[in-house]
């Protein structure tokens, strides 16, 4: 029955096949599918392994050879006796040639008629078919579509080149594979914003690994052409995928990672607007969230999930969450009422957040009612891409503690809209150090959301770029090793010798993450940025010291409250009453002299800022 469907192919042969762009080569049959009359066959193309199912009609019309033959009929006549060959070899010429010519006619005609012919003109009918139901569709869509629509030519480019490809997206099904380091990027449909200004979709998802950014550029005779950019990634997410997907591929296996005393870290990367929050922290619908399905949550239900397990109920572990948020460089807890809290240096030079509140959370519930307090308090503003956009770096932490000590953490990290430098050059100061903190941050944190819209295509370039570096990342101890060794010293020696001299740790970090992304950042903005974080390091010592001066000021008045108490004494020490004053004068002119200078500079500072802001060009990021 096998031969008689498949005829001549069998698994592991070559068969010609035709791809959906017209291309015809070979491939492999890898399995027979006799349910659906079909065989699944694969190729190597630009070194991946590719497949697809094809039916057994278009196998046979490409490779009619391989096609089952249709049994001749046998004669029901005895065979005829070796005497009997004089005979016939005696019979008149014309009546042989005319039987031999009926025979010749007879089987080729039956055997032409056989499978491979018969499915042949079905193929044909079917191919006819297409042709005309495509030929509606294309006339139906011209129809439809407003030939005076911005970028109309652009979007017939960009739908030719999508129906060429061969679309395999990632599944639920699909197995989750390990990473030490795991970079995603998922792309979200067209918002109601970009919808309206009829905004076109510049991003494709063919494969579970693959993003493709078609990205417009014109030639110098203003013709208008498509360059489709490719990256590869461990997974990539299309329009159509929700939290749960993401999550079962991203942060899920990282959830067992903290009960085996690791930690874990997720960080959400992206353009203003892209979908980070969304992700993270759950749906929106217009300005409330649904938090029980963001990562977040998500994460917390797993680990909860994972105390009940009885390898880890025996431990007697205790979960606790953590809510704080990064803004221009300070952090504020979004548990406790955004109290201003510090970040310092314990003995063992790990890096601690001083008075962080801890809360205990015994169910998913618990959870919920803090990310909703935290978002509630969290630092957001209206941009030109998102009205209710995160301007700061908000870090949700589930940590596990066994009888006090730390036995894992889990930190969820929402960070704030990347934000090109050259956008905000002509801003308001408070946006622009708001914007050159966030940008500073970000270029040492990358895993990535991106926009569709064809405005944000070279936002979109920008991040894919930045988790393209990522995903390059190796953890090779010979690596690191020469890289500490060698590494640092030549990029800073390199850099100085550029932008000029200086070393205190920020610097030298600033010039590092410079150098290593050193096709969008020019040496106006690292400049720029320089006197950013001049400015904010000022910034604090003003206040520091404005504090210290204002804590003084209540001792010298208790001093002088005590010295004009004294004058009204009848016989008081005058000499006793003016050195003590004098003292006191001494030490406010001295101290208020100080204040006063580093007020001035300061306010230097904020000028050589205003200027570095102005003299920022952008550096266009050469194409891949």
């Amino acid at each position: 029955a096998m031969a008689a469907l498949f005829g001549r192919i069998f698994v592991g042969i070559y068969v010609e096949i035709k791809r959906s762009d017209g291309r015809i080569h070979q491939a492999m049959v890898t399995s027979l599918h006799e349910d659906n009359d079909s065989v699944t066959v694969e190729w190597i193309e630009n070194g991946d392994t590719k497949g697809k199912e094809i039916d057994l009609e278009s196998v046979f019309a490409l490779n009619p050879d391989l096609a089952p033959e249709e049994e001749v009929p046998q004669s029901p006549d005895p065979p005829l006796p070796p005497s009997s060959a004089s005979k016939i070899s005696r019979v008149p010429k014309v009546r042989s040639s005319s039987t031999s010519s009926a025979v010749t006619q007879s089987y080729p005609i039956s055997r032409r008629k056989s499978n491979c012919v018969k499915e042949v003109e079905k193929l044909q009918e079917k191919r006819e078919k297409r042709r005309l139901q495509q030929q509606e569709l294309r006339e139906k869509r011209a129809q439809e579509v407003d030939v005076n629509l911005p970028n109309y030519e652009i979007m017939c480019m960009i739908r030719d080149f999508r129906a060429s490809l061969d679309y395999r997206p990632l599944t639920s099904n699909d197995l989750i594979e390990e990473h030490r380091i795991c970079v995603c990027v998922r792309a979200r449909p067209l918002n109601k914003k970009e919808i309206s200004v009829k905004d076109l979709d510049v991003i494709t998802i063919p494969s579970k690994d693959v993003v493709m950014v078609h990205e417009p550029k014109q030639k110098v005779d203003l013709t208008r052409y498509l360059e489709n950019q490719t990256f590869r990634f461990d997974y990539a997410f299309d329009d159509n995928s929700t939290n749960e997907m993401v999550y079962r591929f991203t942060a899920q296996p990282l959830v067992e990672t903290i009960f085996e005393r690791g930690m874990a870290t997720c960080f959400a990367y992206g353009q203003t607007g892209s979908g980070k929050t969304h992700t993270m922290g759950g749906d929106f619908s217009g300005k409330n969230q649904d938090c029980s399905k963001g990562i977040y949550a998500l994460s917390a239900r797993d680990v909860f999930l994972m105390l009940k397990k009885p390898v880890y109920k025996k431990l007697d572990l205790q979960v606790f969450a953590t809510f704080f948020e990064i803004y221009s460089g300070k952090v504020f807890d979004l548990l406790n009422h955004k109290a201003k809290l510090r970040v310092l240096e314990d003995g063992k030079q790990q890096v601690q957040v001083v008075g962080l509140q801890e809360r205990e959370v015994k169910c998913t519930e618990d959870v919920l009612k803090l990310i909703e307090m935290g978002n509630s308090c969290r630092t957001s503003g209206q941009t030109s891409a998102n009205a209710h956009s995160s301007r700061s770096h908000a870090v949700f932490q589930i940590i596990l503690r066994r009888r006090g000590k730390m036995h894992g953490k889990f930190s969820l990290i929402d960070l704030a809209g990347n934000e090109r430098g050259a956008d905000t050059s002509s801003a308001d100061r408070q946006t622009r150090l708001e914007g050159a903190e966030i940008n500073k941050s970000l270029l040492a944190l990358k895993i990535a959301t991106v926009s569709p819209g064809m405005a944000s295509c070279e936002n979109t370039l920008n991040t894919l770029r930045y988790a393209n570096r990522m995903n390059e990342l190796s953890m090779d101890p010979a690596a690191v090793l020469d890289f500490h060794q060698g590494g640092h010293i030549t990029q800073l020696e390199v850099l100085e010798a550029q932008w000029g001299v200086g070393s205190s740790p920020q610097r030298d970090d600033l010039k590092l993450l410079c150098e290593q992304n050193e096709e969008e950042v020019s040496p106006q903005l690292f400049n720029f940025h320089e006197a950013v974080s001049q400015l904010v390091e000022m910034e604090e010592q003003v206040l520091e010291d404005h504090r210290a001066v204002f804590q003084e000021s209540i001792r010298w008045l208790e001093d002088e409250k005590v010295l004009l108490e004294m004058t009204e004494e009848v016989d008081y020490d005058v000499e006793s009453y003016a050195t003590q004053l004098e003292q006191i004068l001494d030490q406010k002119i001295d101290i208020l002299t100080e204040l006063r200078d580093k007020v001035k500079s300061f306010r230097c500072t904020l000028q050589e800022e205003e200027q570095a802001s102005k003299q920022i060009t952008p550096k266009r990021p050469r194409a891949l």
